[in-house]
């Protein structure tokens, strides 16, 4: 069964150009915009990914990995084609995306859970998990404006993978933070996997790609180059971006 499938995917995004000939330009110049021009993030894009897959998305950067990642997750619509997905999504892409940065920890945990419809009670069994997981100490009680980008990791980890997700989508997150929380996340997602979910990592870390990853896919200016195992695709993708 799939658990996503994208059909003809394209994403355009437009260049704003500035409308003036004068040579120097003014800031009220730069709001007179116009996307006359636009760039084509991904081209034709076409990918099923099987209930079950654990995929890492490898490529230099622009190669399209993160526009993919967020097409998926339904954060940004395709300019055209189709995307399907059967499950629950939670995705770890920017870390302060979703968090209001006034309220402390408790809050944002409760306002998150809230909105993704969990039940009064649901809310409280899973915050007190989420902060077990996380732990921020005392600092569960501070606006987390004041928190590290460590500690925005910890938070934005563990309300991710606490929501008992079907597919988890990770952009260059899994394995950041101090070694000891790594480990910790690192083995959560171990039994995220064992347990059957989907994953799609977008990684630059071999170590993480031959841990996690029963297949990878190689991208470059937004289209497959290739798709297969790790042992087929980590070689010729090492070799290619030398």
């Amino acid at each position: 069964m799939n658990a996503i499938k994208l059909k003809n995917i394209s994403v355009k995004f437009p260049i704003q150009t500035i409308k003036s000939n004068n040579e120097k330009k003014s800031l009220f110049d730069f709001f007179k915009t116009t996307p006359e021009k636009s760039f084509l993030a991904i081209s034709n894009f076409n990918l099923e990914i099987n209930t079950g897959d654990r995929v890492g998305l490898v490529g230099l950067n622009g190669a399209g990995k993160s526009t993919l990642l967020k097409v998926m997750a339904g954060i940004y619509a395709p300019s055209s084609g189709s995307v399907i997905t059967n499950g629950k999504i939670s995705a770890l892409f920017d870390l302060s995306t979703g968090f209001e940065m006034e309220l402390n920890a408790i809050e944002n945990i409760k306002i998150r859970l809230l909105f993704l419809g969990f039940s009064k009670n649901e809310i409280s069994i899973l915050s007190n998990n989420i902060i077990n997981f996380a732990e921020l100490g005392e600092f569960i009680y501070q606006p987390i404006k004041t928190y590290s980008a460590g500690m925005f990791l910890r938070l934005a980890f563990s309300v991710s993978t606490s929501i008992n997700p079907e597919i988890l989508l990770a952009d260059e997150i899994i394995g950041a933070g101090d070694h000891i929380f790594a480990r910790k996340a690192q083995q959560r997602l171990k039994e995220f996997m064992d347990d059957g979910k989907t994953s799609v990592l977008a990684t630059h870390s071999t170590e993480l790609i031959h841990a996690y990853c029963n297949r990878v896919i190689w991208m470059n200016k937004g289209s497959i180059i290739m798709d297969g195992n790790v042992d087929q695709v980590m070689p010729a993708y090492l070799a290619g971006s030398k």
